[in-house]
């Protein structure tokens, strides 16, 4: 049977940066989809350069937990899986619609099918709305609500831009919410005026990260007016301006995403059986992973 690998980013000094991968791994390793899932890290261990060889099987899916198509996913995770004949037009992407390429991984000659990010996946839009559920405890939560996708936002990508905008529109499409806004942090439209932009008087703000970690869980909060200084913490929801804002945190850490990195293996071809089925019946309204 195939491996599954789960390439993240990790970090040196956000020691939380690896729980969702680790939470989601658990989570498709419960639902028997694959022999062996493997966690890969770009600043952790077992890095992205090494885990290859720590897989037992000749077939390998690696799904990027990563939010977008940029420098991580199109760059550093090919070359540090050393695989051979890696192309990015391969993937045939305008920057949201990345699917897969099969290619050899070639110090091991291990068959790698290489799948686009998760967060550019169309069912990332579920998970958004499943980020609002938990968050209100209301899952009809909609009517009467705006809810505002929140990403980073670089000049040096625009791919960043991309993955939120596409979500958000998906969002505004299900004609769930009464108002629907891309934000960013680093461009306009920013967080920091998330009152300006909706008339309603409640709004869920949900930052598509992986993980919870500076920006999350100290920028957009101190930028939004939640708080003055997020070591005091702040109420969920918190007024703003006589706006209540439910602040989730990062998406990455909602449960349903094991759903998505499933869904991107096997929408590169693993037979993932019933997987899919035993990880929405235990994703659907449970506990953000690492909570």
């Amino acid at each position: 049977m195939p491996a599954l690998v789960i390439a993240a980013h990790g970090s040196h000094l956000n020691p939380g940066s690896h729980d969702p991968a680790f939470a989601h791994a658990d989570t498709i390793r419960g639902a028997g989809a694959f022999d062996e899932v493997r966690e890969a890290f770009w600043k952790e261990e077992p890095s992205f350069r090494e885990v290859l060889r720590t897989v037992e099987s000749e077939e390998v899916y690696v799904v990027p937990l990563f939010v977008s198509e940029g420098y991580f996913t199109e760059q550093v995770i090919p070359r540090e899986l050393r695989l051979e004949g890696w192309d990015v037009a391969d993937w045939d992407s305008d920057g949201t619609d990345a699917d897969h390429v099969t290619l050899t991984a070639d110090d091991v000659g291990k068959t790698v099918h290489y799948c686009g990010p998760v967060g550019t996946h169309e069912s990332m839009t579920d998970v958004i709305v499943q980020r609002a559920e938990t968050v209100t405890g209301d899952p009809d939560v909609g009517e009467g609500f705006g809810i505002a996708v929140v990403g980073h936002g670089t000049d040096r990508n625009e791919n960043s831009a991309k993955a939120i905008e596409y979500h958000a529109e998906r969002v505004r499409e299900t004609g769930r919410f009464d108002e629907v806004q891309a934000l960013f942090m680093d461009e306009e439209p920013e967080v920091d005026d998330v009152t300006e932009y909706f008339e309603a008087e409640d709004v869920v703000v949900v930052p598509l990260f992986v993980a919870d970690g500076y920006h999350t869980q100290e920028d957009i909060p101190e930028d939004m007016g939640l708080t003055d200084d997020y070591r005091e913490g702040y109420d969920v929801p918190a007024a703003v301006d006589d706006t209540r804002i439910w602040y989730a945190g990062a998406v990455g850490t909602e449960a349903l995403l094991a759903d998505v990195l499933l869904e991107r293996a096997a929408d590169a071809g693993a037979d993932v059986g019933n997987a899919l089925d035993l990880v929405r019946q235990r994703t659907r309204g449970t506990a953000a992973a690492g909570d």
